[in-house]
């Protein structure tokens, strides 16, 4: 997402999307990555590319809204902090 399209539901092209329902004549489950190649109008419809572990286009399909969901990051928290909590406790 671009800094300026922050707000909640706004898509743009290249964010990471899920996939919000099961789309099996693709073979495409819900929860499933893709990333927005095309954003029809004021997102209508999103073009987005869904890839195999290995890199290769599994599909590429045109997408409503209700069927894609923006993929939101949590931070990571830092392996070491978390490592130093779990000894302490010992």
């Amino acid at each position: 997402m671009r800094p300026q399209d922050q707000r909640i539901g706004v898509i743009s092209e290249h964010d990471k999307v899920l996939l919000a329902e099961d789309i099996p004549e693709a073979g495409l489950s819900r929860g499933d990555l893709g990333a927005v190649v095309l954003v029809h109008g004021l997102g209508e419809a999103y073009e987005v590319e869904f890839l195999s572990p290995a890199g290769d286009t599994v599909a590429v399909l045109t997408l409503r809204p209700n069927q894609v969901r923006p993929c939101v990051a949590e931070p990571v928290k830092p392996l070491v902090q978390h490592v130093s909590r779990e000894s302490a406790g010992s």
